[in-house]
């Protein structure tokens, strides 16, 4: 594909893209909870596809297409997987998350946790795991721009031009209006991802195939490896169980359980992520089966989607093209707006508790741009593949679920088992990972999620829970009742 129409296709959906910022703008507020979570008034619709979008990045088009080229239907088991236990998080957590973040302000996932465990240092320490581990996974978005830029253009435009040009529109649109720019352009690209993709496999199917019915059968007939499940337990497990609890331990989703304006909302969020969820999902698989049979032989599996563009017509790649950098631009604007408001709610007014909403916000501009940096460094490592890269992150992050279930759960759980938990749990986990080390063949978010557990619980028993804290899960509960949530 001819450079000039990259760019071009790029920098206009750029600009697109800053004009919903821009227009979110208009009517916005001051203070914390504007900025950063939209006011608490996104409805329903925008509240779906600004989960979606956050949540289904450059990994599903980039990485899950690789990772079934590979290694085939277990691809599909893994992702549906993880979208049926977002879905019963969702259902479980997401009236609680919103129930108790309305009724004490909390801003940020770590500064609810903080509250219950009636400790600030629980909260800066899941502050800091989200900063280590999402660091990495923000720079998987800018990777799979970086590799769609430079496969589809052989090379003529380099990996950090891709990598330069989602960094600033992640950017822009994160400060320009916090939560309600972020949010409205995820809306538009979320329904951007699922059109042109949608395009793209139905082209797919009859230009290179004849039909699906065709598809399906060269597929079952050339390359049935792919249709057999060949993962092992370990590999599946060590894959899947850090996705798992993606809904609770990613800050930039569960943060995202404050925003919706009322539990009508809540409801509908859910409704649109699934359905969505489960489109991408079927899409984001047959593009992998349709690059296995079309461009087979490719070392690196995360270059089969841009090398199966480069077979499209121009225009029609330029449409997918900009599906995926929408989906990697929107996520990575998210995490990088959730991470700044960690950093000024959880880790500097811990320090400095007295800071004015107005100095908060000012910091927050300064870590967004700080932030994009650091992705930007990370990025031109390419350490690894998308899929793993994502997998990692969500293991290191997975050292939360404890302290999140019992903070809703248990009334015996206290400050000092989330602390020891996370942070032994955390460093095994990363120690881990980094070595190479999987002890017995099982995955390092195995033995980092199973010793957290074990010392969340251990711990816990062993120290003095809070006094507030069974308070806290009986006016919950009796709210949810209140409400008719609970049966």
């Amino acid at each position: 594909m001819r450079p000039v129409v990259v760019l071009v296709a790029m920098i206009g959906w750029t600009i697109v893209a800053i004009a919903i910022a821009g227009a979110a703008r208009r009517g916005m507020g001051t203070g914390a909870s504007e900025f950063f979570l939209g006011g608490r008034r996104i409805r329903g619709f925008v509240s779906g596809m600004t989960y979606a979008a956050t949540t289904y990045s450059a990994f599903m088009l980039v990485g899950l297409v690789g990772l079934t080229y590979r290694s085939g239907v277990g691809a599909l088991g893994f992702e549906m997987t993880y979208l049926i236990f977002t879905v019963i998080l969702l259902l479980v957590f997401g009236p609680r998350f919103w129930l108790v973040g309305k009724r004490f302000g909390h801003i940020t996932p770590p500064e609810l946790l903080g509250h219950r465990y009636e400790s600030k240092w629980v909260a800066f320490v899941a502050a800091i795991i989200s900063f280590v581990m999402l660091i990495p996974y923000s720079s998987v978005q800018l990777i799979g721009a970086g590799l769609l830029v430079s496969g589809l253009t052989g090379g003529a435009v380099p990996f950090f031009v891709g990598v330069l040009i989602m960094a600033g529109l992640s950017g822009i649109t994160a400060i320009w209006a916090g939560m309600r720019s972020v949010s409205w352009t995820d809306a538009f690209q979320a329904i951007t991802m699922i059109v042109t993709s949608v395009i793209a496999v139905v082209f797919v199917f009859f230009h290179f195939f004849g039909s699906p019915g065709e598809f399906f059968a060269t597929i079952t007939e050339n390359r049935p490896d792919l249709l057999e499940f060949t993962w092992s337990p370990a590999l599946f497990v060590g894959l899947t169980l850090p996705w798992a609890f993606f809904a609770l331990t990613n800050p930039q989703v569960s943060q995202r359980l404050f925003i919706p304006d009322r539990l009508r909302s809540m409801r509908r969020m859910v409704l649109y992520f699934a359905a969505f969820g489960f489109l991408y999902t079927i899409i984001s698989t047959l593009f992998g089966f349709a690059a296995a049979e079309i461009v087979p032989g490719l070392e690196n599996p995360d270059e089969a989607m841009p090398a199966l563009l480069a077979r499209l017509p121009s225009a029609l790649g330029v449409i997918i093209f900009i599906g995926i950098f929408a989906a990697a631009s929107s996520t990575l604007g998210s995490i990088i707006l959730t991470l700044s408001s960690l950093f000024t709610r959880d880790v500097v007014k811990m320090l400095r508790p007295g800071i004015s909403d107005r100095n908060e916000q000012r910091l927050a501009y300064v870590a967004i741009v700080v932030l994009l940096l650091l992705c930007m460094g990370f990025a031109s490592l390419q350490l690894g593949l998308i899929a793993e890269l994502s997998s990692m992150a969500s293991g290191g992050l997975l050292v939360m679920a404890p302290a999140i279930v019992g903070a809703f759960f248990w009334k015996r759980s206290t400050a000092a088992g989330a602390l020891v938990s996370m942070i032994v749990g955390g460093i095994v986990t990363g120690v881990l990972y980094a070595t190479g080390w999987y002890p017995l063949g099982w995955w390092p978010a195995v033995w980092g999620g199973g010793l957290t557990t074990i010392l969340f619980v251990v711990v816990s028993l062993g120290t003095a829970a809070p006094l507030g804290g069974a308070v806290f899960i009986d006016e919950l509960n009796d709210e949810m009742n209140s409400r008719g949530l609970q049966r």
